[in-house]
């Protein structure tokens, strides 16, 4: 019976060596790629962290978009710099204790020069932390001031420049700008609404009547005043005709109506006046 012959194939140690630092090299490289050559994107700023060097330099201008070499051993940390737009939808109480629902958008950006000091004493969260609370705790307060129908109607852009104010006081220190802050909806209880909109629409009717009444009142006065400036302008006329002026009048009528080409008969001092009579035929 044949017996078949093992032969031990040996593996260079060199090759074995050029494969483990091949490896080792893909690892660095991939390694090198992820954290030392950074990419900020539009819209972004960067703030680096040195682990070995005293952590975050606060005084440091952010790195802005483009490409960056930083050492593999530091950090990169990136913050949105745009405007940003959120919605906030919270229930609270008018000045008279009813319940509303109000849902409201506010645009908000870190300050850009500042996000060093920001992630130092917030954090990338700042969001939840800072604005959130601070725009519920100031519409409550401020709406609370205010009724329903103020709310839903006339004094909606009042509050809405009360409440941006109050929260821009409050988020600025802390390296947060508050662009705008908006009323989008008011959900109020069904029969408050219908109440309100009816007081609406009569203090709009009541509104249209006083309009028409105005009207008319300044129409009957122009009417007066121009029926007083007619008498008044008779009254000045008669007072000036003398019968020497009705008479050369008359002369200045008649020496025009001689010399037109209609047919005529002319009386001399036939007239009360004695003016002369003219008869024609047209």
């Amino acid at each position: 019976m044949a017996q078949r012959q093992r032969q031990n194939v040996e593996i260079p140690s060199s090759f074995v060596k050029y494969i483990f630092l091949g490896i080792f090299a893909l690892i660095l490289i991939s390694i090198l790629t992820r954290t030392t050559f950074v990419t900020i994107p539009p819209g972004k700023k960067g703030i680096v962290f040195k682990r070995f060097a005293g952590g975050i330099d606060k005084e440091a201008p952010p790195k802005g978009q483009g490409f960056h070499v930083i050492a593999p051993w530091n950090e990169l940390i990136q913050y949105d710099v745009r405007i940003n737009e959120d919605f906030e939808k919270m229930e609270v109480l008018s000045k008279n204790g009813l319940s509303i629902m109000v849902e409201m958008s506010y645009r908000y950006q870190p300050i850009s020069d500042k996000i060093g000091y920001l992630h130092g004493e917030i954090g990338s969260n700042y969001k939840a932390r800072i604005l959130i609370p601070e725009i519920r705790s100031a519409t409550r307060e401020i709406i609370g001031k205010y009724l329903p129908e103020e709310l839903y109607s006339t004094q909606r852009e009042a509050i809405q420049g009360e409440i941006l104010n109050r929260v821009k006081t409050a988020v600025s220190p802390k390296y947060i700008n508050i662009d705008a802050i908006l009323i989008r909806s008011v959900i109020l209880p069904p029969k408050l609404k219908a109440a309100i909109e009816t007081k609406l629409e009569e203090e709009q009717l009541s509104f249209q009547y006083e309009f028409k009444l105005d009207r008319e009142r300044k129409e009957a006065e122009r009417k007066i005043i121009e029926a007083q400036a007619k008498a008044d302008a008779n009254r000045i006329l008669n007072a000036s005709l003398t019968d020497k002026i009705l008479r050369d009048k008359g002369i200045e009528a008649t020496l025009e109506l001689a010399e037109s080409p209609n047919s005529k008969v002319v009386i001399i001092g036939s007239g009360e006046d004695g003016l002369p009579l003219i008869l024609g035929n047209q």
